[in-house]
C-alpha cells in the first residue's frame, strides 16, 4: 500500500495566484513586522490540567482533515481541541474581516499519527531537523498535537484556502513563519495577519511553521512564561 506524502491533498491556493504579484488583501490593513521568533528550549510540564476535548465547528472555521484525507494509518475522524483552545480560535474567526475565514489542517492527533508522521518526515531527504516533534510516549513531554493544545491553520478568502508563501507541511526553510519578511507582497502580509490574529488570543506560532500554533503546551510556556498546562489526552471515545 502506498504511503501518502507530505503534499497532499493540496487545498490551498497561492496568494499571488488568487489576488496578483503586489496587490493588497482585501479588508486588511497593513500589518506590523513580525517579532523575533526564535524559540526557547520548552518549558517543563508538572501540574496539567484536565480540560475536555471538544470538536471543532464554528460557522467561520472550515476543518479540512487533511491526514484523514490523504489516508495516513492512523488519522482520525473529526477535529478536536480543548474547550478553551476552540473558543479562542472562534474568537479569531469571529474578528475576521468579512469574506475571510480560518482553514484547519490538523489539530489534535494520536500518538500513533505522530509516530507515523515522525517517520514518515525524517525518511525523506531536506526534512527541517526541527520540522516535527518525536513521538514521545513520556506524559511529562508530550508532543504539542497529542496535547490538544496545538493546532495547524492558515486563512482563506470566499471558499479558497490560501498558501502565503508555501504549503501547509512545505518541510523546507521557506515554511519558517518569518521567512518572508524581507519580500513584500501579498503573502508576507497574509503571515503577518495571521500571526498577529491568532496572537491576539493569546497564542503562540512555532517559528519552523507559519501554520503551527500553540496554547497551553510546553512550547507556549516557554515562549509566554507561563506554567505548561495541557498534557497527552484524546478525544471522548479515542483511547
Amino acid at each position: 500500500m502506498r504511503r501518502p506524502t507530505f503534499d497532499e491533498p493540496n487545498f490551498t491556493e497561492p496568494v499571488e495566484v488568487v489576488f496578483g504579484e503586489g496587490a493588497t488583501l482585501p479588508g486588511i490593513e497593513p500589518q506590523p513586522d513580525l517579532p523575533d521568533l526564535s524559540a526557547p528550549v520548552t518549558a517543563e510540564l508538572t501540574d496539567p490540567v484536565d480540560e475536555p476535548m471538544v470538536g471543532l465547528c464554528h460557522p467561520r472555521i472550515r476543518n479540512l482533515e487533511n491526514y484523514r484525507v490523504a489516508g495516513w494509518t492512523h488519522a482520525v475522524e473529526g477535529t478536536w481541541l480543548r474547550a478553551s483552545v476552540a473558543d479562542r480560535l472562534g474568537r479569531v474567526a469571529d474578528r475576521l474581516p468579512a469574506d475571510w475565514e480560518l482553514y484547519v489542517f490538523d489539530a489534535w492527533r494520536p500518538l500513533e499519527l505522530q509516530a507515523e508522521l515522525f517517520e514518515a518526515a525524517y525518511a525523506l531527504p531536506g526534512t527541517e531537523p526541527d520540522f516535527m516533534a518525536p513521538a514521545s510516549v513520556d506524559p511529562a513531554t508530550p508532543p504539542p498535537h497529542v496535547t490538544g493544545g496545538a493546532v495547524d491553520l492558515g486563512l482563506g478568502w470566499r471558499g479558497i484556502p490560501l498558501a502565503p508563501g508555501g504549503p501547509f507541511d512545505d518541510r523546507t526553510a521557506n515554511a519558517h513563519t518569518d521567512a518572508l519578511e524581507q519580500q513584500p507582497g501579498p503573502a508576507r502580509e497574509l503571515r503577518r495577519f495571521l500571526y498577529w490574529s491568532m496572537r491576539a488570543e493569546g497564542f503562540v506560532v512555532f517559528h519552523h511553521e507559519w501554520w503551527h500554533f500553540e496554547y497551553g503546551t510546553r512550547g507556549w510556556a516557554a515562549l509566554t512564561g507561563c506554567p505548561a498546562v495541557f498534557g497527552p489526552t484524546a478525544p471522548p471515545g479515542f483511547g
